[in-house]
């Protein structure tokens, strides 16, 4: 079972929403299990009016984190994604060095950059392989992409060739405890997240349902 921490230093990064599209597009070849960890619980409560069977949302202390992913592990997901708190350090690292991966996530903004070196550390204090995913994005400007490939040269990390950008689906979508890909199947957000996942499965070797990485 693949796991993904995906983490962010900055309150409203999108951290929780791209969990969500990545769980739901994930779960497409199989099951998949989204973790919980944040006090606020909000991924919990998107499930709590979801009907579709998949992703499973399990909300989760930290604590129990580890008896979360053997459950998972139990049932069948091929991926599990930790969704994590804003700005509390030692949940994030407990999150990162339980998993296979790290996603960090930041906006392009310049705030939100000089913020994620805190997650970088974290990240590396794990011992884990970590990528930064761009998030919300303006769409149509050159200058995320670039503040995307400085912040990525200047703090040493891997930089993930897909940016997301600010859809205005994104946030109604999760509104009806969906997300774009199911809402708008054919809108530029909906490719976004499938190329995102895709980048991800092909960077961490989960190209299918029969390639699972071992726990």
């Amino acid at each position: 079972m693949l796991t993904v921490a995906v983490i962010a230093r900055k309150g409203g990064a999108g951290k929780t929403t791209l969990a969500l599209h990545l769980a739901v597009e994930a779960a497409k070849s199989g099951p998949v299990v989204l973790i919980d960890t944040d006090p606020q619980a909000s991924a919990a409560q998107w499930a709590d009016s979801r009907h579709a069977p998949q992703p499973t949302v399990v909300a989760c202390p930290v604590a129990r984190l580890p008896q979360a992913l053997q459950n998972a592990r139990q049932n069948g997901a091929h991926v599990a994604f930790i969704d994590t708190a804003p700005a509390v350090e030692t949940p994030a690292l407990t999150a990162a060095r339980a998993a296979d991966f790290c996603l960090i996530v930041s906006r392009p903004g310049i705030l939100d950059l000089q913020s994620i070196g805190i997650n970088v550390q974290i990240a590396q204090l794990s011992g884990k392989p970590l990528a930064l995913v761009m998030n919300a994005a303006p769409p149509r400007d050159g200058q995320a992409v670039a503040a995307c490939e400085h912040a990525g040269s200047n703090y040493g990390v891997e930089l993930c060739p897909i940016i997301v950008h600010q859809r205005a689906v994104f946030s109604h979508a999760l509104a009806r405890s969906q997300c774009a890909q199911e809402v708008e199947p054919l809108s530029k957000a909906a490719a976004e997240i499938a190329a995102l996942w895709d980048w991800l499965a092909h960077r961490t070797g989960v190209l299918s349902p029969l390639l699972r990485l071992s726990a």
